[in-house]
């Protein structure tokens, strides 16, 4: 974090800055994240669960402005594997020039870090659901139901759904909208994963009938011809 960011990596940096909605409009960056609560709020954007923002109070005292930065190492930058350097911290308090910028800049990396590992366990769980699913549904047909027959439905319900990706440079609307979307998409595919279970049980209950109609008309006609 004691890098030197050139004037392109400074400008994206801002840019970035600028799409996340803060509480204070940034005018002076080195004085504007000097307590710590525009950082705090930066990780709560993308992470609403990993912080509390009534734990950082805006100030203007040394006391406080370090106090709220060790909080933020201890209660959310450790989950992101991420920890400002107790000196490092006493020179943002200080509004020294060039300080901040490297500090955010690794924090975006982070963040980074952290959403696209979100993103391929998402993947993943939705991938093991799926199979999991898959598997469920196949030990419950097998041996009753001839795959020729299944229904388009049912077919049509295995497909696999999209998964949404998140990254920390998104414009605030869209990220609000996609995560929006994202929990809509979840939830119809809960629906689909039970529209599914209920297809394929109905297939079943329906060979289960058709069997029992066969075997009632065999016998039916073995009573036929015993008959006189």
């Amino acid at each position: 974090m004691d890098q030197v960011l050139n004037e392109e990596q400074l400008q994206d940096l801002y840019a970035w800055i600028d799409k996340i909605p803060l509480s204070r409009p940034k005018r002076h960056i080195t004085r504007d994240f000097s307590d710590g609560v525009m950082a705090a709020e930066v990780v709560k954007h993308f992470f609403p669960k990993l912080v509390e923002l009534h734990n950082y109070s805006p100030a203007s005292s040394t006391q406080q402005k370090i106090s709220n930065w060790s909080t933020l190492n201890r209660k959310v930058f450790s989950k992101l594997n991420f920890h400002v350097a107790e000196e490092t911290v006493k020179r943002i308090v200080l509004s020294t020039p060039g300080v901040i910028e490297p500090v955010l800049c690794a924090l975006r990396d982070k963040i980074d870090k952290k959403l696209e590992r979100r993103n391929k366990n998402r993947q993943k769980e939705y991938n093991k659901k799926q199979v999991s699913l898959k598997c469920s549904s196949k030990s419950r047909l097998q041996g009753a139901i001839d795959p020729v027959i299944m229904s388009p439905v049912s077919l049509l319900y295995s497909k696999p759904q999209p998964t949404l990706y998140f990254t920390s440079d998104m414009d605030p609307a869209v990220y609000q909208i996609l995560q929006e979307k994202e929990q809509a998409l979840m939830a119809l595919q809960e629906t689909v994963e039970i529209l599914q279970m209920k297809v394929s049980r109905l297939e079943h209950l329906v060979y289960l009938k058709d069997m029992r109609i066969a075997d009632l008309t065999r016998h039916l006609e073995t009573y036929k011809a015993k008959v006189p």
